[in-house]
């Protein structure tokens, strides 16, 4: 199959994929477009978001819809990393034999990743970045593809422990997940108040997804574009020559080189959504928000005069 009947083929899925995903969950069409991206990117998202507002059936449905096995960890202040990755326990014969983790798996709901202490939120790392974990000297490569989803509640911040940022950095798209409009929850309490059971057809296998993966990397992208790209990150660096008054007045901290290769690999799967060949300025502009939302420190003079992540982006595009 040629690269163009590919793209065709992913546009064309794609929209099945939102069909299905819709049979259960309403509206949340943002989130929704932005997860997608993010696993066809072969990156890893956050979603925040306040508590009841379905995040967890959101990955259960896509998970399904994609033909992927899912887990879910609920991280509390005493989980430890054995609770991640797994443990060696010694069997009837009295050699030692590893029990995989629940991180061995496609799909990773991590539930309030913020709840519990950094020695845990580490054991995460290795299997976002390299795909693999190590334990015991051994080395376990996990099933492709992988994507981590980690939940934060931003309401409630006693007994948490807020992401460093080098972790922070680690997950492609930081995703905001707001209340549904009066209509949306209307239909949603209709449908949960129902004894009706929909069920959810898988449109992919594992293989199918990497091959699309593969296929976003490979979408050509102009000088123009990337160079675009780069300069939108150099411009949130208080530092930088190209940067403005307005950040150098209320960032601390700008967003790294993670963060101009996150926005071509994003841009490239905006582009092949919408069934372009390759992605244009407007692309790089439609993910930014979310790229670099969490990799840009702001400092009190933006809090106390209440200047959010999202502003301070705009001002920038």
């Amino acid at each position: 199959m040629s690269d163009v009947t590919a793209i065709h083929n992913l546009v064309q899925k794609r929209n099945e994929l939102k069909n299905e995903i819709a049979k259960i969950i309403v509206g949340q069409d943002a989130v929704v477009d932005q997860i997608l991206l993010c696993i066809f990117s072969g990156g890893h998202a956050l979603l925040i978001g306040v508590p009841g507002l379905a995040k967890t059936l959101m990955i259960n449905t896509l998970s399904q819809a994609l033909g992927l096995d899912f887990k879910r960890i609920q991280f509390t202040p005493d989980l430890m990393p054995s609770d991640i990755l797994g443990s060696e326990i010694l069997d009837e014969n009295r050699h030692f034999k590893f029990i995989k983790g629940p991180i061995f798996s496609n799909i990773i709901l991590a539930d309030e990743i913020n709840r519990t202490p950094p020695k845990t939120q580490a054991a995460l790392l290795e299997a976002m970045q390299e795909r693999s974990v190590t334990i015991a000297g051994q080395n376990y490569k996990l099933d492709l593809p992988y994507f981590v989803l980690a939940t934060q509640n931003p309401i409630e911040q006693e007994g948490t422990y807020p992401l460093p940022e080098a972790q922070l950095d680690r997950f492609m798209f930081a995703i905001k997940l707001e209340y549904p409009t009066f209509e949306e929850e209307v239909k949603v309490v209709k449908q949960t108040t129902s004894d009706n059971k929909v069920e959810i057809n898988p449109l992919f296998t594992a293989q199918e997804i990497i091959d699309f993966q593969h296929l976003i990397r490979r979408i050509p992208v102009a000088d123009n574009v990337i160079e675009y790209a780069v300069t939108l990150v150099s411009k949130t660096r208080p530092d930088n020559a190209l940067s403005n008054d307005f950040v150098k007045n209320y960032l601390d901290w700008g967003a790294g080189p993670r963060a101009s290769q996150n926005l071509i690999l994003a841009a490239k799967a905006h582009a092949a959504f919408n069934g372009k060949f390759s992605p244009d300025i407007e692309d790089v502009k439609a993910v930014a928000t979310g790229i670099l939302r969490h990799r840009i420190i702001k400092n009190y003079k933006a809090d106390a005069e209440g200047i959010t992540e999202e502003v301070i982006i705009k001002k920038l595009m």
